[in-house]
């Protein structure tokens, strides 16, 4: 049996959104993220960031600069006692039309099939519209946190499956 995965939005899920992060130095985890991730890992969920990097895309940083962010995010992690499988991201412009930008499945389905899991057997969480239309298209399970953009989720936009306060609030909720 595959191992379950949750794909998790980073910045406003994971991370304090920053418009267009593009150093190491400003990442910060949000409050009960750690925390959240820990208890996700408890209860048998492999951990993979799915993100959306479209300043790579449109100049405004490197995909050297999103590899430095993901180090001192790693960092910040392991200093919590958390591990993550996998970080993928989707380094193009909106216009560019790729497969790979949430909400496209593309860096969904690559992650399953590096790391052996059913997408439909995955939790999809953010923040955003474009994560939870993520884990419609999968049809997977989607949880919205009330953390960055979450805090104003469009009444309009793509219903989520759950809704928690933050990342430890989601985790409690899975459990249950």
């Amino acid at each position: 049996m595959a191992r379950r995965i949750a794909l998790l939005d980073r910045d406003g899920t994971i991370i304090v959104e920053k418009h267009y992060l593009a150093s190491p130095h400003e990442v910060a985890l949000l409050p009960n993220a750690a925390a959240g991730l820990r208890a996700l890992s408890s209860l048998g969920f492999g951990l993979v960031i799915v993100t959306n990097q479209s300043g790579v895309g449109r100049g405004y940083f490197t995909a050297a600069d999103v590899d430095r962010i993901h180090l001192r995010l790693k960092e910040l992690l392991i200093a919590e006692s958390v591990s993550l499988d996998a970080i993928y991201v989707c380094p193009h412009a909106p216009e560019a039309a790729c497969d790979c930008r949430k909400p496209e499945p593309g860096l969904a389905l690559r992650a399953a099939a590096d790391l052996g899991f059913h997408p439909n057997e995955a939790i999809v969480i953010g923040d955003k519209p474009c994560d939870i239309e993520l884990g419609q298209r999968l049809h997977a399970q989607t949880v919205l946190v009330k953390t960055g953009y979450g805090v104003h989720y469009p009444a309009d936009a793509a219903q989520p499956d759950l809704t928690a306060d933050d990342l430890l609030a989601a985790a409690d909720l899975i459990a249950k």
